[in-house]
């Protein structure tokens, strides 16, 4: 870790990040003051006016620095860390947490289901990139405003929306991507229909992903490469001027996806998802009244369909295995906006989510072929009733801004009585509840400077991964626990933001207090197959402090330079040890060249050395001994368009570097170039 006078040098002298936010110049402060979110109040806000802690990626970042996942368009956003446990997976780190304790949101829908694993997990991987209009983060809030699992905040991603035109137009075009070492082939031909009352989109996505090349010392690391093909469609309806309604469908498959870690440290002849597949549809009728008590309502009925098959081998066991979980998920959300006064407006609202588990396991003897069913990871047939209402409310008083809010959420979750891990009688039945709340104030002291000061609760009620599981999980055994209450949380953060002609800061200081933490506890001289034995518990009172620092300054018309930095100190008050896998001080710096054609970017990614480790990081094998090692990376991105096309470039790792992301499984991508060629097709 560097020490508080290195971060000091840093903060002051450190050249240029981009740090993800709208290419904007900021001698356009209008622009800037104009920002729009939806994340951090469910309206659309203006970001100076709200008190807490957000990011914004817009599209146009995507389709310039082309990433291979949405995990990795994450990387470099300010506060952001991400994992990645194989080469298919990725798992941002908000506030010191991901897994379960963080909320993936995908056009207002919740994307965590009862199966979501603590720790890092990959289903944000299965969200196809290209499909993103932008993606909203909030830091240190959300349980009020999207409920269970936002301790550490919220991911929202919002997808692309077909345009409505006056007159009838087709829209399209197809963008290639190739990467060197043949790391990756993608090809996505996207088609747009605008009409005044009808519009329509249509996107495909096909990727093949070679094995990753790491730095120097590392070379190949196979197996890691996969396939993967996605689907992005969405037609929206003007019924009639105030009536709005949208029908969405987007599915994802993975075939094949290894788990690196364990085939190189595990001796594992073979260990892959196959397939991973998330499907999501849903309708969105939107009607404007605009009546004092009932502005806007917002109605949202969703299917989601999840499928992770395992499949794996440990050399010299006489067995092989094929797991599969599938979980079926309907949703329903209420939302209603109401002007009460001038200077008051709120969102009061009614969510629903039903969760059905179904999970399997087949053992097959590798000597006779012949196989023998067996309990799943997941408890078959296990279900999960998700209700919660809500109110936020939004205050204007000459320079302060107000913004308060309560939720109270019911969970039931069933267990049948089929598992072999009940001694017998009726199904478990576990009702945890929570009501939380959060306050935020932002006041204006002069032009262009914002204090703010904020204190939110959070939660997150265990679901059945957390009371159910019965398995091989990463280097553990686990078995379930029933007797689990919900995690909870005080976020108590300062904040200033200055917005001038050319100069924006940002700057965030936070003390998270956690209780009732589900952690998992080792069963002394208990082993499975060789592997320790581990049952989750309530058993962890926790503390995460830090600080999260952003600078962005236009130095001329076409040159800028940005910088971000984030610290996170987490502490186990429960056992006066480090708390898992706290991220090291990490950051991104960047110097950007910008004129009507020509875009150049040539930025730093670093991340300090995290030799402060709990009980469970000396365990995991995935983390060096003694701790990761500090890492410095220098990409450069270029672009340029023509009159249909458009050409980019990406230079990475140029110095072509060994390093890891603390608590990852793989190393990071060395030395690499990509070409992309982008078609832009305009047809009335």
């Amino acid at each position: 870790m560097r020490s508080p006078a290195l971060i000091i040098i840093h903060l002051i002298f450190s050249v240029a990040v981009f740090a993800q936010d709208a290419i904007i110049p900021l001698n356009d402060t209008t622009l800037l003051l104009k920002e729009v979110v939806i994340s951090a109040t469910r309206h659309h806000s203006s970001r100076k006016n709200i008190p807490y802690a957000t990011d914004i990626l817009p599209e146009k970042n995507i389709e310039y620095f082309l990433p291979r996942s949405t995990p990795e368009a994450l990387t470099g956003m300010t506060g952001i860390l991400v994992q990645k446990t194989n080469h298919g997976g990725g798992s941002a780190f908000v506030r010191g947490l991901t897994g379960n304790q963080t909320l993936t949101i995908i056009d207002g829908i919740r994307l965590n289901n009862p199966t979501f694993r603590y720790g890092p997990n990959q289903y944000l991987n299965t969200i196809d990139p290209y499909s993103i209009d932008k993606i909203e983060v909030v830091r240190g809030s959300g349980s009020v405003q999207y409920g269970s699992d936002a301790l550490g905040g919220v991911i929202h991603i919002l997808t692309k929306e077909p345009a409505f035109n006056d007159q009838p137009k087709f829209k399209g075009g197809i963008t290639g991507k190739v990467m060197s070492q043949d790391m990756e082939y993608t090809g996505i031909p996207e088609l747009e229909f605008q009409s005044k009352k009808i519009t329509a989109r249509f996107g495909l996505t096909v990727r093949s992903f070679g094995d990753l090349v790491g730095g120097k010392n590392t070379g190949i690391q196979s197996p890691s490469g996969y396939n993967e093909h996605s689907i992005d469609t969405k037609i929206k309806w003007k019924i009639k001027d105030r009536i709005l309604l949208t029908g969405a469908y987007q599915s994802t498959a993975q075939n094949k996806v290894p788990l690196y870690h364990k085939v190189s440290l595990e001796n594992f002849e073979y260990y892959y998802f196959d397939p991973q597949i998330r499907q999501l549809g849903y309708v969105k009728l939107n009607i404007e009244p605009n009546q004092k008590w009932i502005n806007k309502i917002n109605i949202t009925s969703s299917l989601q369909n999840s499928k992770e098959s395992r499949k794996y081998h440990k050399l010299e066991n006489e067995f092989k295995y094929n797991e599969s979980d599938k979980v079926l998920t309907f949703g329903n959300t209420l939302d209603i906006f109401s002007n009460i006064a001038p200077s008051w407006s709120a969102n009061t609202g009614v969510e629903y989510y039903y969760s059905l588990v179904n999970s399997s396991r087949t053992q097959i003897d590798i000597q006779n072929n012949t196989m023998a069913s067996l309990r799943g990871l997941y408890p078959d047939d296990a279900a999960a009733d998700n209700l919660s209402a809500y109110t936020l409310h939004h205050f204007k008083a000459g320079r302060f801004n107000f913004e308060a809010g309560l939720r109270y959420n019911h969970f039931i979750i069933s267990i049948p009585n089929s598992d072999p891990q009940l001694a017998g009688g009726d199904n478990i039945r576990v009702k945890p509840s929570s009501l939380v709340s959060n306050l935020g104030l932002l006041y204006q002291l002069g032009a262009g400077h914002y204090f703010s000061l904020t204190h939110s609760t959070g939660y997150r009620a265990p679901n059945i991964d957390d009371l159910g599981t019965l398995g091989l999980v990463d280097f553990r055994y686990e078995i379930p626990a029933y007797n689990l209450k919900p995690e909870k949380s005080h976020n108590v953060e300062i904040g200033y933001r200055f917005i001038g002609k050319s100069t924006r800061v940002d700057l965030s200081l936070f003390q998270m207090n956690l209780r009732d933490l589900i952690t998992r506890e080792k069963l002394e001289d208990e082993f499975v197959d060789g592997y320790n034995v581990y049952i989750k518990e309530n058993s962890q009172k926790s503390v995460i402090r830090g600080f999260e620092f952003s600078l962005e300054h236009q130095l001329t018309e076409f040159w800028s330079f940005q910088t971000s930095t984030t610290y996170t100190y987490g502490q186990n008050l429960s056992k006066d040890e480090p708390m898992r896998r706290i991220p090291p001080l990490f950051g991104r710096n960047a110097l950007q060249y910008q004129n009507d054609s020509w875009r150049i970017t040539v930025e730093h990614l670093f991340a300090g050395s995290q030799k402060r480790l709990s009980g469970g990081d000396i365990d995991d094998n995935r983390i060096p001994d003694g701790g990761t090692p500090g890492w410095n990376i220098i990409n450069a991105y270029v672009s340029y368009p023509l009159k249909t096309l458009d050409l980019r470039l990406g230079l990475q790792n140029l110095f072509n570097k060994d390093y890891r992301t603390h608590g990852s499984g793989i190393n990071g991508v060395g030395r690499s170039v990509f070409l992309a060629v982008s078609w832009n097709l305009l047809t009335n």
